[in-house]
């Protein structure tokens, strides 16, 4: 009996010892642990840009909600809506069973995160900062999700993608760049936002990077003041154009025929795809150099 008792604790001590072993901690983006005592397997993704990184990690298929805009890679259509940036339902959100939630701080109010955070679901904030927090997103989401070999290999190919792209632009001349997210009211991005960052790899200078705010409004005026030599406004729907600015024939970008548009997708959006993105923003700024008048 004695022998038989010492065998059930040993296993139990051995059990134990793998269920702590089993246990995954990463940090978020806010350097806060999150800790799942196994990978997760029902996902819950509270923004476009959470979506594609987590397909990225190779799990796609542990997604079983989204918010509106969740449109890429393709599969993401086909996954439940659980409200938007500004509404979620959570009692659908509870009733899909999560056993992670993926949040975006600046696309959920703090009211939305309080919320999720009474549902006693493991909270994961994504914000990338810098183009080099993508991969890092990957990386980190792959652990959670258990999905380490496809997500450490996509984080590697995007690392390097970046690395090529920094070193081709490393020296090239600075480009003064404003940057439109929307024209009514016009909306630019400070230089704390990662479409700055996205700036310099390219060698472009954000002109209104020393804004407090990450998304401050300012007006033409300010705009003709800074006198940017290239502008650059998003593709989508509804989103301001460059067109804006051709009456201003003053302008430096107006008179060097600097007034770009980009897809917004591919800029906006942290996920993997905004490194692509960097590279047709790389390819613009190129151009402004070559209009340069000697």
């Amino acid at each position: 009996m004695k022998k038989f008792l010492c065998t059930l604790a040993g296993l139990a001590i051995a059990s134990a010892a793998t269920s702590a072993f089993a246990a995954i901690t990463v940090l978020d983006d806010d350097g806060k642990p999150v800790t799942l005592q196994k990978p997760a397997q029902r996902v819950i993704a509270m923004a476009p840009h959470v979506t594609e990184l987590l397909f990225a990690a190779g799990g796609g298929d542990k997604i079983v909600g989204t918010v509106t805009y969740s449109d890429y890679p393709e599969a993401a259509k086909k996954i439940p809506n659980v409200g938007d940036n500004r509404q979620v339902d959570m009692e659908r959100i509870a009733a899909l069973k999560p056993d992670l939630i993926v949040i975006w701080m600046h696309g959920s109010s703090e009211r939305q995160i309080d919320t999720l955070r009474q549902l006693g679901i493991p909270l994961f904030h994504s914000e990338p900062k810098k183009l080099a927090d993508i991969p890092d997103n990957i990386q980190r989401m792959g652990q959670l999700l258990g999905t380490e070999a496809v997500a450490t290999k996509a984080a590697a190919e995007w690392r390097d993608k970046l690395a090529a792209l920094t070193t081709q632009y490393a020296k090239r001349p600075p480009v003064r760049v404003f940057y439109q997210v929307w024209d009514k009211p016009l909306y630019t991005l400070s230089g704390s936002h990662i479409v700055s960052d996205a700036m310099r790899v390219c060698g472009g200078v954000n002109v209104f990077a020393g804004m407090k705010i990450t998304a401050p409004v300012v007006d033409i005026e300010g705009v003709l003041r800074e006198d940017p030599e290239a502008v650059f406004a998003t593709a989508e729907k509804n989103y301001g154009g460059v067109n804006l600015w051709r009456p201003y024939k003053t302008m430096l970008a107006v008179k060097n025929d600097n007034l770009f548009t980009v897809d917004g997708h591919l800029l906006n959006r942290s996920g993997p795809r905004m490194i692509q993105g960097t590279a047709m923003l790389c390819e613009k700024l190129e151009q402004a150099r070559q209009h340069r008048k000697n």
